[in-house]
């Protein structure tokens, strides 16, 4: 009896399959592990959740002459994370230094384009040398085709860039696009020039961790949003970040049942608070006492630290945080903590995160580098972020709210839904200090004991405004609360705001302060 033809189709099929699972060399292999880094495969394999894993255009192959391995060297298709739809791709190192080629830029291109449509996360594992060179510009337009994809994406689904290797030139510009970066200390690094070109351009002697390493672009340029210290934590993070954030800009991110009590109090709040406004304390402690469980997942944690930004969650649901630090600089805005809330609050608005600012802020950062740097253009980005989201907002102040930057920091006057204060809040335009300089300066210059009428001139200023109820009587906070009962009023709040609706002018887009 011979043996049915579809047999040895499907013999074929699983050999070509088979090999299609091979990554490199038996030496790259080794050399990856050397380094502590993980596979291509096994990094999904490690992501997601068991057996569910989908692969994409597992044959696909180069054209052309010379070496053609199946998958092209990068691995795509879809699979869940805690039961939920996300599509991944995986560049594999062991193949070509995992650069980009025309048919593997072409596997991405589809499962971008699938992600979209159907509207999952896409999270992108990175370990490539950037374009492959032999391939000339059919790589570069693969890289194009990327960019685009990333930009139509934008504020649709989530996107996630996880740096696990390499990344540089053109190809730093798709995670730079996405919505959070991940990077692995000591083993990934981005940068659009590497330390030799550096050098012959400059002379620096820089290397390679110093110029564009995890640390670096974690606490120095705010590229990378989160930091892990290996492979697997690095997409352990990921998957707790995906916890936090919804499938797509149409659906609410998830909500859980956490046993912490929505009437809880928070008595410990009150010993936080320093005797004295010039005290610093952590804003962060301010934060976990109030969230269930005391659990946040903070957003660039190393950089810009003068603001603190992250996820966490009010009865149940999903809240974007974002609260000036007393600790670093007192909590002053400046540059890069304007820009790093206004990106976060951005992100929150796009994906229907709720946001409650804690506010202790004296002010922006004078200086000349901050005006030499444009901190009027970028703190507009902060104003502009809030102005423009129609998520539910509540502001919470809890010390210090003076001039520009109160208003900046969610206040009512830019859109905040609802805005309370602590009994130790102090509106104005300035502090008493300044204020008086100001305001009384001429009264000073003729006062027989300038001293001492400075000091009476500091209290007065002091009774009047270092509270916060000349704000409530105008309206422009709508109660004056216990800090203890900061977490049961939060929650009230956006359990009423629940069902906002809010809707923007009709246009093409806005033009931010960019």
């Amino acid at each position: 009896m011979t043996e049915h033809p579809l047999r040895e189709r499907l013999d074929e099929l699983a050999k070509r399959k088979e090999a299609a699972l091979q990554p490199g060399t038996e030496a790259s292999i080794q050399r990856q592990h050397d380094r502590g880094k993980m596979l291509a495969r096994e990094r999904i394999d490690y992501f997601l959740d068991d057996g569910s894993f989908h692969e994409l255009d597992m044959l696909a192959r180069g054209r052309g002459d010379g070496d053609r391995p199946y998958t092209d060297g990068v691995i795509t298709g879809w699979g869940t994370v805690d039961g939920r739809k996300v599509f991944v791709f995986s560049q594999d190192f062991t193949l070509f230094g995992g650069s980009l080629g025309e048919v593997y830029g072409e596997k991405i291109h589809k499962v971008m384009d699938l992600a979209v449509s159907v509207g999952a996360p896409l999270i992108g594992l990175n370990d490539g040398g950037g374009a492959r060179i032999q391939e000339g510009v059919g790589s570069l337009s693969s890289f194009g085709g990327i960019f685009y994809r990333n930009v139509q994406a934008s504020g649709v689904i989530p996107q996630i860039s996880v740096i696990m290797g390499p990344c540089a030139g053109g190809a730093v510009y798709s995670p730079a696009l996405t919505d959070f970066i991940f990077m692995v200390d000591q083993t990934s690094y981005m940068f659009i020039t590497g330390p030799d070109v550096v050098k012959t351009v400059t002379g620096e002697d820089v290397t390679q961790e110093e110029l564009g390493g995890a640390s670096t672009h974690a606490s120095k340029t705010g590229v990378a949003t989160y930091m892990a210290a290996d492979d697997k934590s690095c997409l352990d993070q990921v998957r707790y970040l995906l916890s936090f954030l919804p499938s797509n800009n149409l659906e609410e991110a998830p909500h859980f049942e956490t046993g912490d009590d929505p009437e809880r109090r928070c008595p410990e709040l009150l010993e936080l608070m320093p005797d004295s406004p010039n005290k610093p304390y952590d804003m962060r402690k301010v934060v976990q006492a109030v969230v269930d469980d005391g659990e946040f997942f903070e957003y660039s944690a190393k950089w810009a630290a003068s603001i603190v930004c992250g996820f966490a969650r009010l009865d149940g649901h999903v809240v974007g945080v974002v609260g000036n630090q007393p600790q670093i600089l007192a909590g002053v805005l400046d540059i890069d903590s304007s820009e790093k809330a206004a990106r976060f609050v951005r992100t929150c608005d796009a994906f229907n995160i709720p946001i409650v600012a804690f506010v202790d802020v004296p002010g922006f950062l004078p200086g000349v580098d901050q005006e030499y740097g444009g901190i009027i253009r970028h703190g507009a980005k902060l104003l502009y972020a809030f102005c423009e989201s129609t998520v539910p907002r509540i502001q919470v102040i809890t010390r210090k709210a003076y001039g520009g930057a109160y208003v900046v920091m969610n206040s009512k006057s830019v859109g905040a839904d609802l805005a309370f204060a602590w009994p130790s809040a102090e509106l104005a335009v300035m502090g008493p200090d300044g204020a008086v300089d100001i305001v009384y300066r001429r009264e000073l210059q003729q006062a027989a004991d300038p001293k001492a009428r400075r000091a009476e001139l500091v209290e007065e200023y002091t009774e009047q405004f270092a509270n916060p109820y000349n704000a409530a009587e105008r309206g422009f906070i709508d109660d004056v609360i216990d800090p203890a009962d900061t977490r049961i009023k939060l929650i009230a709040g956006f359990r009423m705001l629940r069902t906002k609706r809010e809707e923007l002018p009709k246009r093409k887009h806005g033009n931010v302060p960019l």
